[in-house]
């Protein structure tokens, strides 16, 4: 990810055409996704009237990512923006979203630990033994020892009610 010293122009002609002042060539709209995911600084220029259109150039990117497949934005949460739009809270609503992904982008790591597979896996672990467990407790298996049979005596409800006990630990345990 090598980020070029300064910010590069982009000049959005009437054609619809994207120039690279810095490569001296013309680029697309996937062309200056790339830039953003390379982490270059860019600003998008009307060539005609000098005017800062990065916005809408980014915006339409999203556009163009949302309706390829690339869907990330739940429709609520669009509802929600356009909602806010012309609200009392529009003026907080940008620095909100900003340090909302700048969190996000702190803790990515973080995140991808959590949902990796191996995460997955060790819950899967855990849970088949907590359902094991289960599985003993009602037909009244041990683990390792033969079944107990059915006396109905108190000492088998004690033993039951000692195996219970411990299959709660293990699943308080677990939910900490």
């Amino acid at each position: 990810m090598a980020k070029s010293s300064g910010k590069v122009t982009i000049k959005k002609y009437a054609n619809r055409r994207l120039y690279d002042t810095e490569s001296s060539t013309y680029i697309t709209l996937d062309r200056l996704a790339q830039m953003v995911r390379e982490g270059r600084e860019f600003e998008v220029v009307d060539a005609k009237s000098g005017e800062d259109i990065t916005r809408q150039v980014l915006t339409q990117i999203i556009v163009d990512e949302e309706a390829g497949g690339g869907t990330m934005l739940p429709i609520n949460f669009l509802k929600q923006l356009i909602g806010l739009y012309g609200n009392s809270m529009q003026n907080f609503v940008p620095s909100y979203l900003e340090a909302a992904m700048d969190a996000f982008q702190r803790n990515q790591s973080a995140v991808k630990d959590a949902f990796s597979g191996n995460v997955f896996a060790d819950l899967a672990k855990r849970n088949m033994a907590m359902f094991e467990d289960a599985s003993r407790a009602f037909t009244g298996k041990a683990k390792g020892k033969a079944e107990v049979p059915p006396s109905g005596s108190s000492t088998d409800m004690d033993q039951l009610k000692a195996e219970l006990a411990a299959l709660q630990a293990k699943v308080d345990k677990l939910s900490r």
